[in-house]
């Protein structure tokens, strides 16, 4: 990660030259589903290449807006890394694709065309709240994984 943390003065410059390292999963932080899905990677992510931020963040919100994107009109997964912004089940793909054990095995479904899986992306994000439940206010990572949040 870029040796000057992220602060609104800086804005998203120090965010880009950190995701072309250090790829940038930005989440939904009131999801409970997107906050276990963080905690699934964080432990399976070894080298410690992803970093995270809530959709929500001020970090969060200046990528997004860094890359063209309005922060208020995104609700799904976005991955910020060194070839730009992927998100849904690009990202997810992308994502598991770079993880231990034999999740990278699931990156084949990157052949599959992104509106074919995104049928599915968007079904499960459309019912989070109702299944997994929400909560008012973004989580705390735990003390062990904080250096690996921007927020």
């Amino acid at each position: 990660m870029s040796d000057t943390p992220w602060t609104p003065e800086r804005g998203a410059d120090v965010l880009v030259e950190t995701a072309a390292d250090h790829p940038i999963v930005l989440f939904d932080g009131v999801c409970h589903l997107c906050h276990h899905t963080v905690r699934f990677i964080l432990p399976r992510d070894r080298s410690a290449r992803f970093r995270f931020a809530p959709l929500q963040s001020e970090p969060g919100r200046a990528l997004l807006r860094r890359h063209g994107r309005d922060p208020d009109a995104i609700d799904a997964v976005v991955l910020i890394d060194a070839e730009g912004l992927h998100e849904k089940s690009s990202a997810t793909l992308r994502v598991v694709r770079q993880l231990s054990g034999a999740w990278p095995l699931l990156a084949l479904f990157l052949w599959v065309p992104a509106g074919l899986r995104d049928v599915f992306y968007d079904f499960v994000a459309r019912h989070r709240y109702r299944w997994f439940g929400r909560s008012e206010q973004c989580s705390l990572p735990l003390p062990e994984w904080r250096d690996r949040f921007l927020a």
